[in-house]
């Protein structure tokens, strides 16, 4: 038995309870009501986490190569990882750090006008929806049991949280985008991670990471956060005056480095509609911690 994916599962789930409540703590505990900025920075700790991983990586398997060697060696040695794309390959990852950031600047805005628990509930549902894209879009076939199980787990989900969610109409609209694109994500990179890219999740986390850091700094500036942090940051957000906002953003942002990393892993290791339902599990877990604290 193959205990790989299920190890990487643990992992993903374990650090995805921990980045939920952090981002919680930040909206809550420290006032950095900030979403967009704070995804800038998860974007930022995943491209420099992505980059040190390759450089490590690549120093590791490739010994050092003589000059006198360097033009035997094929093109491809040592060659820029933005030359080994396409245009058309280019665009699919410029599309999927879209959706990558987007879901990610709106599952932090969602947690601004719901409660965590509410929020879980409603990202349960991203397993139906990935059933059915797969049905209806991508022709695929799933057994009786693993549908039967979907609902399953989304009923479960929804009755561990009955009377327990606080939400308005514009934090209902603002999670149900939230849920959308959490679909969106994972059946994007499940496409690029098996499909005709197939790359290394490191690979796709390195090249996608800084494009939706600018992405969601263009955000950042538009929505007003960058204005206000810097009103506030001499009183209130400098470490001077008050370090826990930035122990907590950026514990946030180191932790989801290895939350993506552990994502698109798990991802390519099972497949888009394993990691949702392993998802629903997590939502458990996730409503039964937000309880207790």
């Amino acid at each position: 038995m193959n205990l790989v994916p299920l190890a990487v599962l643990l992992v993903w789930m374990a650090n995805n309870i921990r980045v939920t409540l952090l981002n919680k703590a930040a909206f809550v505990k420290v006032d950095f009501n900030y979403p967009f900025a704070l995804t800038c920075v998860h974007m930022a700790c995943n491209t420099l986490g992505a980059k040190t991983y390759q450089l490590i990586r690549n120093r590791r398997a490739s010994p050092a190569v003589s000059p006198a060697r360097q033009n035997t060696l094929p093109m491809n040695h040592n060659s820029n990882p933005t030359q080994k794309y396409s245009k058309n390959q280019w665009v699919s990852i410029l599309g999927f750090s879209i959706i990558f950031s987007l879901n990610i600047a709106v599952g932090n805005l969602s947690l601004r006008f719901v409660s965590v628990n509410f929020n879980q509930v409603m990202r349960s549902l991203v397993p139906a929806i990935t059933l059915c894209w797969g049905l209806l879009v991508q022709g695929k076939q799933f057994s009786k049991n693993r549908r039967l199980s979907v609902v399953v787990v989304v009923c479960g989900v929804a009755c561990a949280c009955y009377g327990d969610m606080t939400f308005d109409t514009l934090g209902f609209v603002v999670t149900l985008c939230c849920v959308i694109l959490a679909a969106a994500k994972v059946v994007a990179s499940g496409e690029i991670l098996t499909g005709d890219l197939k790359m290394d999740p490191v690979d796709l986390l390195s090249q996608m990471a800084p494009l939706a850091l600018l992405q969601c700094s263009a955000l950042s500036f538009m929505s007003g956060e960058v204005s206000s942090i810097t009103s506030r940051w001499q009183n209130e957000l400098s470490p001077a005056a008050n370090p826990e906002p930035l122990v907590v953003v950026f514990a946030s942002g180191l932790l989801s480095f290895t939350l993506n990393m552990s994502s698109l892993y798990a991802n390519k290791l099972t497949s888009p509609l394993t990691l949702c339902i392993a998802a629903n599990v997590k939502q458990v877990l996730m409503i039964a911690a937000s309880t207790l604290l």
